[in-house]
C-alpha cells in the first residue's frame, strides 16, 4: 500500500504544478497584453480628468462669488479702438489766391492736409458706453506744415447710459457738440464728402459748446432729445448757456424728418472763475449790468460777443432711402437774429457694396430772396481698395459774393 500511496501523492503534486504553470502563464499573458494595458490606462486617465473637472468647477464658483461680492459695477467688457487717417490735396483752377479767396475757402469747409482721429469705446455694464476721442490735425499748426509737431489731443469725452429701451442719458464733460447729445443718425465716415459744410447735417450740430448733459426718449416712431450746454467764451465775454432740442419722426417709405432748435444765453464775464464744468444757479435770469460797466464797456466787444454766440438757431432735415444703396438728404437752417439769412444743402449719395461709389452735393446760403450769398457744388467718386483704404477724387465749385473758384481735390482715407 505504501508504494501506491507514494505514487498517488507524486501524481497529485505533478497535476498541481502543471495546473499552476498553465494558470500563471495566462495571467502573465493577460498582464502583458497591449489591449488590456490601453484599457487600464484609459480608465486611469478618465478618473484623473474627472478629478480635474471637479476642481475647475470649484475654482470657477469661487471666482464668480468673489466678483459678485467685491466687483465694481463699472467693470468693462473690453475696449474697441477705431481710427482714420485722411490726407487731402487741392488744385485751385485760378491765377492767384488772395486773402479774399482764402476766406472763401475757409467758409466753404474745404480743408487740406493730414488729419488723424482715434476713438476708444469701452462698454460698461453691458449697456453703457464710455468714449474718448483724440485728434491730430496738421492745419492746426498754421503755416509750419510740420506734421511731426501735430501730437494727438484729447478733444472729447462722453458717457452714454442706456437705462431702458426707451430712455437714455449722455454726459459730455468736454468737447460737446449737438450731434453728441442728440439722436444718433445714420451718418458714417463712408458718406463723408470733400467739404465739411454739407457733410453731416446742419452746421448747428457741429458747433463746439464745451460741456453738456442730455436726455433721449423713444416711443414708437418718434424720438425726442433735450440737452443743456455750458461753454466759456474767449476773453471777457463770460459763459454761454445753450439748450438744444431735437425731434425725429419716422415717415413711411424709409423717410425721416428731423427738427432741431438751439437757444443760447450769454452771461457777462466775471473776475472770478470757479473752474471747469461749474454752472451757477439762475442761468436763465437776464443779465443786469450796472450803469458804470455799461458806460465803460466797449461797443465793439458787445458786438463780437453777439456774433460769437447767436441767440437762437432752428433747422430741419429730411432723409429718404430710394433703394438699398441710394440716399437723398436735404436740410435748411436759419438764425433768429437774421431770419432772411438761410443756409441749405441737398445731397444725393449712391454707395453700392462692391462697386464705384459717387456723391453729389449742392449747398450754400441765401442773404435774401433775391440774391445768393454763397453757393457751392461738390461731386466725387470713391474707390475702395480693400476694406481699409479708399481714394476719392472730386470736383468742387465755390461761389462766394463776387469770388468764383473751381478746384480739383484728391483725398485718401485709411481706416484702422
Amino acid at each position: 500500500m505504501e508504494p501506491f500511496t507514494s505514487i498517488a501523492g507524486n501524481l497529485n503534486i505533478f497535476f498541481k504544478s502543471t495546473h499552476d504553470f498553465f494558470t500563471g502563464n495566462r495571467r502573465n499573458k493577460s498582464r502583458h497584453n497591449p489591449i488590456e494595458i490601453l484599457k487600464r490606462l484609459q480608465r486611469e486617465a478618465f478618473h484623473d480628468l474627472m478629478k480635474l473637472r471637479d476642481r475647475q468647477d470649484k475654482v470657477e464658483k469661487i471666482l464668480t462669488l468673489s466678483r459678485i461680492s467685491k466687483g465694481s459695477p463699472f467693470e468693462d467688457d473690453g475696449t474697441r479702438v477705431r481710427g482714420a487717417v485722411e490726407a487731402m490735396g487741392t488744385v485751385f483752377l485760378v491765377d492767384n489766391l488772395d486773402q479774399e479767396k482764402v476766406d472763401v475757402i475757409k467758409r466753404s469747409g474745404l480743408k487740406t492736409g493730414i488729419d488723424a482721429r482715434i476713438t476708444f469705446e469701452t462698454k460698461v455694464r453691458q449697456t453703457d458706453i464710455l468714449e474718448a476721442e483724440f485728434i491730430s490735425c496738421q492745419r492746426n499748426h498754421g503755416d509750419s506744415g510740420d506734421i511731426l509737431q501735430s501730437a494727438l489731443s484729447l478733444t472729447k469725452i462722453s458717457y452714454t447710459a442706456n437705462m431702458t429701451d426707451w430712455l437714455s442719458m449722455v454726459a459730455v464733460p468736454m468737447g460737446a457738440r449737438c450731434k453728441d447729445v442728440g439722436i444718433s443718425t445714420d451718418f458714417s465716415l463712408q458718406e463723408k464728402g470733400v467739404t465739411d459744410y454739407s457733410c453731416f447735417g446742419p452746421p448747428l450740430l457741429h458747433q463746439n459748446h464745451g460741456s453738456a448733459i442730455g436726455l433721449t426718449v423713444k416711443k414708437s416712431n418718434i424720438v425726442a432729445s433735450l440737452a443743456q450746454f455750458v461753454v466759456d467764451l474767449p476773453g471777457s465775454f463770460g459763459q454761454c448757456f445753450s439748450t438744444f432740442g431735437q425731434v425725429v419722426y419716422q415717415l413711411p417709405w424709409s423717410s425721416k424728418l428731423s427738427l432741431f432748435g438751439l437757444y443760447s444765453v450769454t452771461k457777462s464775464g466775471q473776475k472770478t472763475h470757479p473752474g471747469v464744468a461749474t454752472i451757477p444757479l439762475g442761468i436763465w435770469r437776464r443779465d443786469q449790468r450796472p450803469e458804470t460797466s455799461t458806460q465803460t464797456s466797449s461797443p465793439l466787444l458787445e458786438i463780437d460777443a453777439e456774433e460769437t454766440v447767436p441767440p437762437g438757431q432752428i433747422a430741419a432735415m429730411l432723409e429718404s432711402e430710394l433703394d438699398e444703396s441710394t440716399r437723398v438728404r436735404g436740410w435748411v437752417q436759419m438764425s433768429n437774429n437774421n431770419p432772411t439769412h438761410l443756409q441749405w444743402s441737398v445731397s444725393v449719395l449712391d454707395f453700392p457694396e462692391d462697386e464705384i461709389r459717387w456723391g453729389l452735393r449742392l449747398g450754400g446760403a441765401i442773404e435774401d430772396q433775391k440774391s445768393w450769398d454763397r453757393f457751392q457744388v461738390e461731386a466725387f467718386l470713391k474707390f475702395n481698395l480693400g476694406r481699409k483704404l479708399s481714394l476719392k477724387p472730386a470736383f468742387v465749385y465755390l461761389m462766394d459774393g463776387n469770388s468764383q473758384m473751381p478746384a480739383l481735390t484728391f483725398q485718401s482715407t485709411w481706416s484702422l
